[in-house]
C-alpha cells in the first residue's frame, strides 16, 4: 500500500471534516453565550465533535490537537455527566473558542504543508485547571475521571447514545481486556449513501483496529490500491474478521463511532481462529437480537450455529445520491470551458463571411446553439453560487471577541444571509466584510455610559443584510453608533492633501467617502484593531478587485451605512460592444441607461473647458474615449458619433464613441500580467474575445467617474 494513495486522501478527509466541525462548534459555543447557558443538546453536541476530532486527530499523528480536544473532551463529559449547577460560562466559552482558534491555525498549517507544531499545553493545563475548579466549586469528590466511550454518528445514535448512559464500567475499562481469553467476531459496515470515500473510511477504521487486533482480515482487501474497491464496500459493506481481547460490547462501540455510519452487524465467533472463518465461503451466521442494557433490540449475534450457505441472488443496490462533492479546481476548469464555449459560438454566429447571407436553416440552429448554451451557463453558474451565510456568521465571534476586549454590549442582527453569489467573490470579501464589522464596534458603537447618556439603548446594533439587485448584490453594514464626524474628516485630510475639490461644494456623503481614501484614519490612537490608516484602504482595494463599489454615509448620533455592490459573477457577462476607430470596447449592460446621437445645439462647455451635454434639463460630463485611450478615430464631432450615458452610484457620465456594435454575452479575461505590470492604464475592468476573433477592453464604468 503506498503513502501516497493511503496518506493523501486520508489527510485530504481530515482536514475537510475537522473544518466543518469546528464551525459547528463555534456556532454552538456562540448560540449558547447568547442564551446565557448552555443547553443540554448544546454540550452533547460540543462533546461528540471534540470526541470525533480527538480520534481522527490522533489517528492522523497530530497528537497536540488531539491532546487540547481530549482536555475539552474530559471537561464536557464532567457537565455532561453531573450537570453541575454552578459554572463559569465565561470562563468555559473563552477556554473552547481558544481552543478553536489554536485548532484551525494548526488545521491551516497543515493544508499550506508545513508541520503542526503549536503548544497547546497552556490551554489543556487552563482546561484541567478549569475541570478542578467545576468539581471544587459543586462538590464533587475528586475521582478520576470515566473516559466516554465513542458514539455513533449514524442512523442508530439514538440507541447508541442510550447505551452509553448506562456502561460506566465498560467506559472506564474501554482499553484494558475484561478477561484473559481471546474473542473472534465478524462486522458488517455499511456507510451512509452519497458519504464519498467509503474505502478510505474503510482504511480508517482498520488503522485504529491494529493496536488491539490478533489476526485481522478485511473484505475487501486492497481498499486502497483498487477503486472498485468502493463499488464493492457500496453494494456488500466492508467485511471485518478480526480477534481481539476486547468484549463485545467494547468491539460494539468501538464500532458504532465510525463517521457517516448507515448500520453494522457484528456477529461473535467461535473463538477459533479467524483465518478459517475467514476463508470458509460454506456456511453463513444466524441471527438473533439480543437485549442490550437499555433494553433495546439491536441486530447482533452473540454464538453462532451453521447451516450451509444457499445460493443468494444479487439484489439491486441504491446508487442514488442527492449530494456530492466536487473539487472547485474542477468546476473552475468546467467554468474556463464554458467561457470558451460562448466565445466560440459568437465566433460562429458572428462570423463575417455570413454577412449578408439568408440562411434560415442555420439561423434555426444557431438559436437552438444559443439556447442550450445559456441552459448550461445558468446551471453551472448556479452551482458556483453559494450564501452568504457562512461568511455573516463568521461575524458573530468578531463582535463577540471586540466586545469583551472593548467592554461594550454589541447585538450583531444578520439579514437576507441566503443570498447567493460566486465562491471566488466571497473568497474576497470575507475580509473586507471584516474590517467594516471591527470598525463599526471600534469607531461606531459608544460606550455602555455613553449610550445611555444619549439616551439610546444600552446595547448597540450592528446590521449585517445582504440583496439583490440586477446583477449586483448588495451587503449593507449598519450600525446606530455615534456616526462620522464630517469637520474631523475634513480637517484630517485637508493635513495630508486628499481633498480632491473646495469643500464647500462637496455633498455630504463625498466627504464621508474620504475615508476610504489611502492611509486616511481619524484614529488618534493605534490598537489592535484600528488606527493604522490601512483598514478602510484595503476593504477599498479588495472591493474593487471584484469589480464592486464601496460608498460611505452616516448621520451624527444615528448611526452609518456602508455599501458594498458586487457583481453576482465574474465570469461571464452582458455587455454592449462599441468601437472607438479601429479599437474595441464593452461597457457592462447593467451601467447604461440609454443612448443617443446627440445634437451640437445641446453641448455646452463649463468654465473650464469641459464638455457637457444636457438631457431632460440635467447636465451631464462627457468623456471621450478616443481622448481617454488616445485612439486615432475619424469621427471627433459629436453629432457623427454615438453618446452612451452610463451610471453607477448614482454618478451619471456620457461616454463618446464611434459607434455601437452591438450586445452580446463576453467572457471577462483579466489583462495580461505584462500590461497590469508596466502599462496602467485605468478604467479598465479586463479584455474579451469577439465573435470576429478580434478583442475588446471591457469598461470599469465606476473607476472612470475618478478618472
Amino acid at each position: 500500500m503506498s503513502d501516497q494513495y493511503s496518506t493523501e486522501p486520508l489527510l485530504e478527509m481530515y482536514l475537510f471534516e475537522t473544518s466543518q466541525l469546528l464551525e459547528q462548534l463555534e456556532q454552538s459555543i456562540l448560540s449558547s453565550e447568547k442564551e446565557s447557558g448552555y443547553t443540554e443538546d448544546a454540550i452533547n453536541e460540543i462533546f461528540r465533535i471534540m470526541h470525533t476530532i480527538k480520534g481522527s486527530s490522533a489517528m492522523m499523528l497530530f497528537d497536540n490537537i488531539a491532546k487540547l480536544a481530549h482536555s475539552i473532551e474530559d471537561l464536557f463529559f464532567y457537565i455532561r455527566k453531573e450537570k453541575p449547577e454552578k459554572m463559569d460560562l465565561s470562563a468555559l466559552s473563552d477556554l473552547v473558542l481558544e481552543g478553536v482558534d489554536f485548532i484551525k491555525t494548526e488545521v491551516d498549517k497543515i493544508k499550506g504543508k508545513s508541520p503542526a507544531d503549536g503548544n497547546a499545553e497552556d490551554l489543556v493545563t487552563t482546561s484541567k485547571t478549569l475541570l478542578a475548579e467545576l468539581k471544587q466549586m459543586n462538590a464533587v469528590p475528586d475521582i478520576s475521571l470515566i473516559t466516554p466511550a465513542p458514539v455513533a454518528k449514524s442512523t442508530a445514535q439514538t440507541t447508541a447514545e442510550d447505551i452509553l448512559e448506562t456502561q460506566h464500567y465498560y467506559i472506564s475499562q474501554a482499553n484494558t481486556p475484561v478477561s484473559n481469553g481471546t474473542f473472534a467476531y465478524k462486522a458488517v459496515v455499511h456507510f451512509e449513501e452519497g458519504c464519498e470515500m467509503e474505502n478510505i473510511r474503510a482504511y480508517t477504521i482498520i488503522h485504529n483496529l491494529k493496536e488491539t487486533a490478533g489476526d485481522l482480515y478485511y473484505l475487501p482487501a486492497d481498499i486502497i490500491d483498487s477503486d472498485e474497491s468502493v463499488n464493492i464496500i457500496r453494494k456488500d459493506g466492508f467485511q471485518i474478521f478480526i480477534t481481539t481481547d476486547w468484549d463485545y460490547r467494547k468491539m460494539h462501540d468501538f464500532l458504532m463511532q465510525t463517521i457517516f455510519l448507515k448500520d453494522m452487524e457484528l456477529t461473535s465467533l467461535e473463538n477459533t481462529s479467524v483465518l478459517d472463518q475467514f476463508k470458509k465461503k460454506d456456511t453463513e451466521l444466524v441471527e438473533k437480537p439480543i437485549k442490550m442494557p437499555t433494553g433495546k433490540e439491536v441486530n447482533v449475534v452473540e454464538k453462532s450455529s451453521r447451516i450451509p450457505l444457499q445460493e443468494k441472488e444479487a439484489l439491486p443496490t441504491n446508487t442514488t445520491q442527492s449530494i456530492i462533492s466536487v473539487s472547485v479546481v474542477k468546476l473552475d476548469k468546467l467554468m474556463d470551458l464554458v467561457g470558451e464555449m460562448v466565445i466560440a459560438e459568437a465566433m460562429v454566429i458572428q462570423n463575417p463571411d455570413l454577412k449578408g447571407l439568408q440562411l434560415s436553416n442555420f439561423s434555426k440552429a444557431a438559436n437552438q446553439l444559443n439556447k442550450i448554451t445559456s441552459e448550461i451557463q445558468d446551471i453551472v453558474m448556479s452551482i458556483r453560487m453559494v450564501p452568504l451565510s457562512a461568511t455573516f456568521i463568521k461575524m458573530h465571534r468578531i463582535v463577540r471577541d471586540m466586545c469583551k476586549k472593548l467592554d461594550k454590549d454589541v447585538q450583531l442582527e444578520i439579514i437576507g444571509e441566503e443570498t447567493e453569489v460566486d465562491k471566488n467573490i466571497i473568497e474576497h470579501i470575507s475580509d473586507p466584510l471584516m474590517h467594516l464589522v471591527r470598525n463599526s464596534v471600534d469607531h461606531g458603537i459608544e460606550t455602555t455610559e455613553e449610550r445611555l447618556e444619549k439616551g439610546k439603548p444600552k446595547s448597540g446594533t450592528i446590521t449585517l443584510e445582504a440583496k439583490n439587485a440586477g446583477s449586483d448584490v448588495l451587503i449593507i453594514v449598519r450600525d446606530d453608533g455615534k456616526g462620522l464626524n464630517k469637520e474631523k474628516i475634513l480637517k484630517k485630510a485637508k493635513e495630508n492633501n486628499l481633498l480632491f475639490k473646495n469643500e464647500e461644494d462637496m455633498t455630504d456623503k463625498e466627504i464621508y467617502n474620504l475615508i476610504l481614501l489611502p492611509g486616511f484614519s481619524t484614529k488618534e490612537k493605534v490598537t489592535e484593531f484600528s488606527g493604522r490608516g490601512v483598514g478602510m484602504d484595503v476593504v477599498t482595494k479588495n472591493i474593487e478587485a471584484v469589480g464592486g463599489t464601496l460608498s460611505v454615509d452616516s448621520v451624527a448620533d444615528k448611526g452609518t451605512v456602508i455599501t458594498l455592490k458586487i457583481p453576482l459573477t465574474l465570469a461571464i457577462i452582458d455587455g454592449m460592444n462599441i468601437k472607438v476607430g479601429k479599437s474595441r470596447y464593452t461597457i457592462p449592460t447593467i451601467s447604461i441607461k440609454e443612448s443617443f446621437r446627440p445634437k451640437e445645439s445641446e453641448i455646452i462647455h463649463d468654465p473650464d473647458g469641459n464638455e457637457m451635454i444636457m438631457v431632460r434639463g440635467e447636465c451631464y460630463a462627457i468623456r471621450r474615449l478616443h481622448d481617454v485611450y488616445r485612439v486615432a478615430t475619424n469621427i471627433t464631432r459629436l453629432s457623427e458619433g454615438i453618446i452612451i450615458m452610463v451610471e453607477q452610484d448614482e454618478k451619471t457620465v456620457c461616454v463618446f464613441a464611434d459607434e455601437l456594435l452591438g450586445q452580446q454575452q463576453v467572457v471577462v479575461k483579466a489583462l495580461p500580467q505584462y500590461i497590469q505590470n508596466f502599462k496602467k492604464i485605468r478604467g479598465l475592468a479586463g479584455c474579451t474575445l469577439l465573435g470576429d476573433g478580434s478583442i475588446s477592453l471591457i469598461l470599469d464604468v465606476a473607476r472612470m467617474f475618478n478618472h
